[in-house]
């Protein structure tokens, strides 16, 4: 069975002309047998330029002329050959299509030929089929020729491998890699190009178990022995059908990588030791100058307390403002030092701006007034008061630009005005201008002022002293704190120094004030046992002399083995431990003390320890040595007494006796008179307490808390004691359900207080 309009059957006589047109002819060509019958022969519907081709193909191949026409049609049928053919009909509307045509000879019997019968078919699905074929072998060849120029052009040595390692393809980067051909290589096992054949087997069959291997080194080997380590990315590959074809590897030489690696990570080598020899310099710089500074500062201010003439009080304010120099000179280069390592880390707090700068103007009030020289400040009306930032290091800022334009100024006036930066990026930015009436920079040594170490001229080191650090480390610290810094200036004029930084709203700032850490100060103290460990005679002597009007007992040991030693014979309420002592160092001493207590089930010490070192990480040392404080010499007298308020293990007891045996001790009379308005205190934090969780304000709930622990028990509330040591762990755990109930007891237990204070 077949669709008769694709075939087409018509017979002619021996002229040629159409003598049967079946209806198949009839629907392929469009022509009504009646009108091709007798008139016309299959030449006149064919494509008369095939015909004339036709003609001479078959004249040059059967070696005879033939005439294009009916006759290159049917000539090779007219002797006897088959012949079957391609040609293009035409149809009665013009249009043309492909047909295959089957021509045979008509015969009598005798053999005459009395006709032809050309059976054609429509070739045209056909046609297309091929034409769909050819463009798809094209693009074939187009996509293998792109691939393979992909792979020739990739800068990595390519290769696949069938499952068990042989290699099946490479590109030229492999054969430059290798010194083989690429038909050396087809075939080779995989493992054959490295010098551990093992580790490359190994890593095919990683590829073969995970799919996939990124970063793999191999070392290749070449054929006349070159070693090249290259890093190995491969994957498995599939059929259409997902059958594993093998593996596709790409390798990179990685050698001058290698190179760089290593010559980094000896620069790296280089620069930590560097560093570390740098801290170790600084921090033994910092111990050396400040253990001696704090026998002059110490004495200095042991000095001043005393009766002296107008001369010798002169004098030793001359001493004591040149020790604080010298130790603004050394915290200064620590805090250069911290800034460059990144180890200064920045506050953000709310502050008072009216209130600092009242501060700062009163810290360099006397310098400008020694000068006669007239200092004046301004803030801007639509610059916020409160603000959130650093205030610490906005003020070391401010006293640097400050001092130096009063230390460059003979005569005339230093003005410092606030107000909000309107080239700034933020709209938060505020501007701070320091402007002087004083020697002036030259304009090419502007840029200079900055740089650590560096004035503008040689000179005024000589004539006004300083070490060039103090612009250097204010413009490090507005950096860091997210602003720029710039000078203006014109010799024998004066100059402007600026900067800006970001400081945002206090929202805030209308809150009840904290009380102070230590406002529990004048509460009586018990009398301590304190052990002073210090091999300096001369540190030995200030610590006494800070302690000599307290009813304290200060035992000394001069190495940490014998305070380890004195510890372990009698016991004591605190110990003051020096970090660096001969025979054994503080820290020493402090995990001895630690492991004998754990071991003799004794309850801790509390131990400060004292240190000339102030780099970042010493505090953090100290107490994972066991430490309870850490305490930065030179130290102040009131700085040290706080410590052994805050850290003592004895506390003022509870009440125990009777009202009236209470009222005749005066400094119980004194804590009895104090307790209502103590209560009230208390409820007040409660307040503060309950807004700060609020507000998810940990920090103030720890601030609040310490103080409750710091305070009840002086007062006779033991109960607030361990409340405020509950809410302090609780805000430093971020615990708001435990806060919140620390709250609700602690205004619980005041409702009792306030109801029954006898029963308190």
């Amino acid at each position: 069975m077949f669709n008769s309009a694709n075939f087409s059957s018509i017979a002619t006589d021996a002229r040629g002309v159409i003598q049967i047109f079946n209806v198949g002819a009839e629907r392929m060509l469009g022509y009504t047998a009646a009108e091709v019958m007798n008139t016309i022969t299959p030449a006149d519907i064919s494509d008369p330029q095939e015909l004339i081709a036709r003609a001479k193909a078959l004249s040059a191949e059967l070696a005879t002329p033939i005439t294009p026409g009916f006759e290159a049609l049917v000539f090779k049928a007219s002797r006897g050959i088959e012949d079957i053919y391609e040609l293009t009909y035409i149809r009665k509307d013009g249009t043309r299509f492909p047909a295959v045509v089957s021509v045979t000879a008509l015969r009598d019997a005798p053999g005459t030929i009395i006709g032809y019968l050309l059976i054609g078919t429509d070739n045209t699905a056909r046609k297309l089929v091929e034409e769909e074929q050819k463009k798809s072998d094209q693009r074939l060849r187009d996509q293998q020729f792109y691939t393979r120029s992909l792979i020739e052009s990739n800068i990595d040595a390519l290769m696949t491998t069938d499952p068990s390692g042989i290699i099946t393809d490479v590109n030229k980067q492999m054969e430059a890699l290798t010194g083989c051909t690429r038909d050396e290589l087809i075939g080779a096992p995989f493992k054959d190009c490295f010098t551990d054949p093992d580790r490359a087997e190994a890593g095919i069959k990683r590829v073969l178990s995970e799919k996939s291997v990124t970063d793999y080194e191999l070392t290749a080997r070449a054929r006349d022995g070159k070693q090249t380590v290259v890093s190995y990315n491969a994957t498995t590959f599939y059929d259409r059908k997902r059958t594993l074809q093998g593996v596709f590897a790409a390798a990179r030489d990685v050698t001058e990588r290698k190179r760089v690696e290593a010559e980094l990570q000896q620069a790296k080598a280089d620069a930590e030791s560097a560093s570390r020899t740098k801290s170790d310099f600084l921090a033994s710089m910092s111990h050396e100058i400040r253990t001696p500074m704090n026998s002059i500062m110490g004495i200095a201010d042991l000095l001043a307390k005393t009766a002296l003439t107008p001369e010798q009080d002169k004098y030793v304010q001359i001493f004591r403002r040149s020790g604080d120099n010298l130790l603004n000179l050394i915290n200064d280069i620590l805090d250069l030092s911290k800034v460059e390592a990144s180890q200064l880390d920045l506050e953000r707090t709310g502050f008072s701006l009216t209130d600092h700068l009242e501060k700062v103007i009163e810290m360099v009030a006397p310098r400008a007034a020694q000068k006669g020289l007239s200092l004046v400040w301004m803030i801007a009306p639509d610059v916020s008061n409160d603000l959130v930032g650093d205030p610490a290091r906005l003020r070391q800022v401010l006293l640097n630009l400050l001092g130096n334009a009063i230390k460059f100024t003979l005569t005339g006036r230093v003005s410092l005005s606030v107000e909000r930066d309107q080239d700034g990026s933020n709209p938060t930015d505020l501007r701070f201008t320091v402007v002087d009436t004083g020697i002036g920079i030259p304009g090419d040594k502007l840029r200079q002022v900055f740089e650590r170490f560096t004035q503008a001229d040689s000179s005024t080191t000589r004539r006004f002293g300083g070490s060039g650090l103090g612009l250097t480390i204010s413009k490090q610290l507005v950096e860091l704190m997210g602003g720029r810094i710039w000078v203006e200036s014109e010799i024998e004029v004066g100059s402007r120094f600026g900067f800006s930084v970001p400081l945002a709203i206090w929202a805030d700032a209308d809150r009840p004030k904290l009380a102070p850490r230590d406002a529990d100060a004048d509460v009586p103290q018990p009398r301590l046992r304190i052990l002073l460990a210090e091999d300096s005679p001369d540190n030995r002597t200030i610590a006494l002399a800070y302690l000599a009007d307290t009813p304290h007992r200060v035992d000394v040991a001069e190495t940490g083995a014998i305070a380890c030693a004195m510890v372990e014979a009698c016991r004591y309420d605190l110990v003051l431990m020096d970090r660096q002592m001969p025979v054994m160092d503080g820290l020493t001493a402090t995990r001895t003390i630690r492991a004998w207590e754990a071991a003799n089930d004794r309850p801790l010490t509390p131990i400060i320890a004292l240190t000339a070192s102030a780099l970042k990480g010493d505090r953090e040392t100290c107490l994972a040595a066991g430490c309870t404080a850490y305490l930065t010499k030179p130290i102040k007298q009131d700085v040290l007494l706080h410590a052994i308020r805050e850290h003592s293990t004895l506390k003022v007891p509870a009440a125990t006796a009777s009202p009236a045996e209470d009222q005749t001790r005066p400094a119980a009379r004194k804590l009895a008179a104090r307790r209502p308005a103590y209560l009230l205190n208390c409820r007040q934090t409660a307040i503060d307490l309950d807004a700060a969780l609020a507000g998810l304000d940990f920090e103030t709930v720890i601030l609040l808390g310490h103080n409750l622990r710091g305070s009840g028990g002086a007062f006779g509330f033991q109960a607030i004691t361990d409340l405020g040591a509950g809410l302090e762990a609780a805000g430093e755990r971020r615990d708001g359900a435990a806060t919140r109930a620390g709250v609700m007891a602690l205004s619980a237990f005041l409702d009792q207080a306030e109801a029954a204070p006898s029963a308190a």
